[in-house]
């Protein structure tokens, strides 16, 4: 009786919330910081673009990243992903550093390319992931969400000294951009 009492129940599916459920989705883009800093920067580079952009970015990037969550799936040869990633970081904080108002064709294609790699990354680990769907579900969810933070840091160019902070965190980005190129092609 006392054992009965005290045991546990059985936890038939052990990675069902944990290893590929939804919430380990939506944590993963939060706890990776190359995958944070890119997340915002799309939606503080759209903010500082301006319209479309400001709306369009945050949508070709998950749409995107999921025709590259595909092809890590089925595994379609890239270059290398982790280079690809830190690029990303990198590029992404010198546009905003710089200022550069790329036309809306570059702009996408530039974010299009990158959310490639993003998606790839994690393509290649879905099929092992417990709830593929729920992982996914979250993941693109807190990708959002992180477009929404970039976008409303964004809007602080308007404001006195807004443009020169937002300059100084596009620059600390590529910095970061920078140390992440370093630790993948070491």
């Amino acid at each position: 009786m006392i054992v009965l009492a005290t045991a546990a129940p059985a936890a038939a599916h052990t990675g069902t919330g944990l290893a590929g459920g939804f919430g380990s989705g939506f944590v993963h883009p939060l706890s990776g910081f190359d995958h944070l800093l890119a997340m915002v920067s799309v939606g503080l580079w759209g903010a500082f673009l301006g319209r479309p952009l400001i709306a369009a970015l945050p949508v070709i990037f998950p749409t995107v990243m999921a025709v590259g969550g595909v092809l890590g799936i089925i595994g379609v040869p890239l270059p290398p992903v982790e280079i690809g990633i830190a690029m990303s970081v990198l590029v992404l904080g010198a546009m905003i550093a710089g200022q550069v108002r790329a036309p809306v064709w570059l702009a996408s294609l530039i974010v299009a390319v990158f959310a490639i790699f993003h998606g790839y990354a994690h393509g290649q680990e879905l099929p092992s992931a417990a709830d593929p769907v729920g992982y996914s579900a979250g993941f693109v969810l807190a990708t959002g969400m992180l477009h929404v933070v970039g976008i409303g840091i964004g809007v602080i160019t308007d404001r006195p000294g807004g443009a020169a902070i937002v300059r100084g965190l596009g620059g600390l980005v590529a910095v970061a951009g920078l140390w992440f190129l370093w630790a993948a092609v070491r």
